[in-house]
């Protein structure tokens, strides 16, 4: 009988993760939806529930713990907290080639979204590893980001000449050569931003803009993908990973797929047409109360010179920017997907 318990003792040990666990988790912005409704049930309760207990989380936001936007990968690294998450254009100023990860403009729906993510992964993930001691664990999107303006215009020419807050490096390239003027404001300081003139227009997501009050402080929306879906990469330190056994990892990298990633991206596309709906008053607004933008339709001209421009001048300077083999790579993975080779 004594035998007997040890064993059984043994086995149930095997089953589950042994150790108990503790991560300190810093989540992207506090105030939008991918934090409210993915990252704080996930970390708070999916993960710890389906660990058994052997899993407890301490989570905070990079906003509530007043962290540089450039600083979060690097602290992550070395092992200040275990898991981070953020938008990986704020992380480009220490890895250019990581811009190659969220290109504007190629992808119109979630789903060809998600192919680009996809094929972009094992870029991202060696990236991780060699640029901030980290191990990718998921990359979930921010709705596209479109254009906010308080600004009358009527479609992409009319952003010549005006000054756009751009959301990462490669969009601001592409506003340039639009004719606009990049200007760096970071996202907590667009709304004073834009009634104060120094900005005309502001990039982000649609439901983030709706979230942060952008509407009230902004006319015009042109709901063109100006700056890609903004994807957030959630990746945990190397040292911290590689100390957990390989049930845990394997636990952590199950649920964080189905539990996280998995329905992020499921909600994506229906997400970017509820946000215009609730800032054009343009159809029913799930989120709360529908606000009276002028919705701007960006025509086919629009994009396709965009597009012309993106391809004829805008991955060609990052593939210069990124060095190495990094835009052989890109044209073997993610442009394959999209159909576009960096030249």
């Amino acid at each position: 009988m004594k035998r007997t318990l040890t064993f059984l003792a043994a086995s149930t040990m095997l089953a589950t993760p042994a150790l108990a666990e503790n991560l300190s988790v810093v989540g992207s912005w506090s105030s939008l939806p991918l934090h409210k409704q993915y990252e704080t049930p996930f970390w708070s309760e999916t993960l710890p529930a389906a660990s058994g207990g052997n899993i407890s989380v301490e989570l905070t936001t990079h906003n509530q713990m007043s962290l540089g936007l450039g600083d979060i990968y690097p602290l992550l690294g070395q092992g200040v907290y275990d898991v981070a998450m953020t938008v990986a254009d704020y992380a480009v100023a220490d890895a250019p080639e990581l811009e190659g990860l969220d290109v504007p403009l190629l992808a119109l729906t979630a789903d060809e979204a998600r192919a680009m993510v996809d094929a972009a992964r094992p870029l991202v993930s060696d990236i991780y590893r060699d640029r901030f001691n980290s191990h990718v664990l998921a990359i979930a999107p921010y709705p596209p980001q479109v254009v906010f303006c308080n600004h009358e215009i009527a479609g992409l020419d009319d952003l010549k000449g005006l000054k756009v807050r751009a959301s990462g490096r490669m969009t601001a390239k592409l506003l340039e050569a639009l004719g606009a003027e990049g200007v760096n404001v970071s996202f907590s300081e667009v709304p004073g931003a834009l009634q104060n003139g120094v900005v005309d227009c502001a990039v982000t997501g649609a439901g983030s803009g709706y979230s942060a009050g952008w509407w009230e402080v902004s006319t015009h929306l042109l709901p063109i993908p100006l700056g890609g879906w903004d994807s957030v990469v959630t990746a945990i330190n190397m040292d911290k990973w590689n100390s957990l056994n390989a049930d845990t990892q394997a636990l952590i990298s199950s649920e964080i797929a189905s539990g996280f990633e998995g329905p992020a991206w499921d909600n994506a596309q229906d997400a970017l047409v509820n946000d215009i709906a609730c800032l054009t008053g343009n159809g029913e607004c799930p989120a709360g109360e529908a606000r009276s933008m002028k919705l701007v339709e960006a025509s086919d001209a629009d994009f396709a010179r965009a597009r012309d421009i993106l391809t004829s001048e805008v991955l060609p300077d990052w593939a210069e920017r990124a060095g190495g083999d990094w835009a052989k790579r890109w044209n073997e993975s993610v442009g394959q997907v999209v159909g576009v080779t960096i030249e």
